[in-house]
């Protein structure tokens, strides 16, 4: 039996055991494609406005749908943030360490250079802007705002996402830096981490800190180019101390 749009409203039964709105029986693509309206309304509003600010129901305004349908589909808001990330991040779930499978079978277990391992993370970020369900520069909004804007979203989902890619670079990076400490190599990774996430951010979070107009400000492939021999020295510097106070 199909249950109406009004019926769903008016209903005190739990949301999620509701089907899906204007699918007919034995049809499940009319709420799909529901489900892809709300995932879409849901992108570009937690990228425009971050997860806190962001309500159910300004996502299903936008979407054209009850309330309800969010709860049917996802759970919850929590829910909803994490099938955001996971469709824009899962299916390259490969890219983030297909570029350093091949560096150490290539090297066969020997260091690889510092130049070559930042080369191989800043090309896998360049392959994830370039997602082709969501605009480039929506989706590395999106990335920004899950690291200078976590929520429930991300700390759910995207630390799960990335923890491996990372902790094989780090590994990379011990490997190929004998004489820095673990600790040492694990800030370095989280420092360049975080910049890869501000540079892909995009402009208007550049413009927080600096209204100077910058060149290759929206352009992925000139970010990284200025990026890399930046994170190259910093990987390369010796362990650090205290900066000496002057004046002081």
């Amino acid at each position: 039996m199909t249950v109406t749009q009004s019926q769903i409203r008016n209903t005190g039964a739990p949301a999620q055991t509701l089907p899906p709105t204007g699918a007919a029986d034995g049809d499940a693509r009319p709420g799909q494609e529901t489900r892809d309206r709300i995932l879409d309304a849901a992108e570009r509003l937690f990228m425009e406005h971050g997860y806190a600010a962001t309500s159910v129901r300004l996502i299903t305004g936008a979407a054209g749908v009850p309330v309800a349908l969010v709860n049917y589909h996802f759970g919850s808001k929590q829910g909803l943030m994490e099938a955001v990330y996971e469709r824009a991040l899962g299916s390259r779930g490969g890219s983030r360490v297909s570029f350093l499978d091949k560096l150490e079978a290539e090297a066969g277990g020997k260091p690889i250079a510092v130049d070559v391992l930042v080369d191989a993370f800043l090309s896998s970020a360049l392959r994830l802007t370039r997602k082709d369900s969501i605009s480039g520069e929506v989706f590395k909004q999106l990335i920004g705002r899950a690291f200078y804007e976590p929520g429930p979203g991300t700390e759910t989902f995207f630390p799960d996402e990335y923890r491996e890619a990372v902790d094989r670079y780090r590994q990379a990076f011990m490997r190929t830096l004998p004489g820095l400490s673990q600790d040492d190599v694990v800030w370095r990774m989280y420092f360049f981490v975080g910049i890869v996430a501000y540079a892909m951010a995009g402009k208007d979070v550049m413009r927080m800190t600096d209204t100077y107009s910058l060149a290759d400000a929206g352009n992925p492939e000139g970010i990284m180019a200025r990026l890399r021999p930046f994170v190259v020295a910093g990987f390369l510097a010796p362990e650090g101390s205290l900066p000496t106070a002057v004046g002081i």
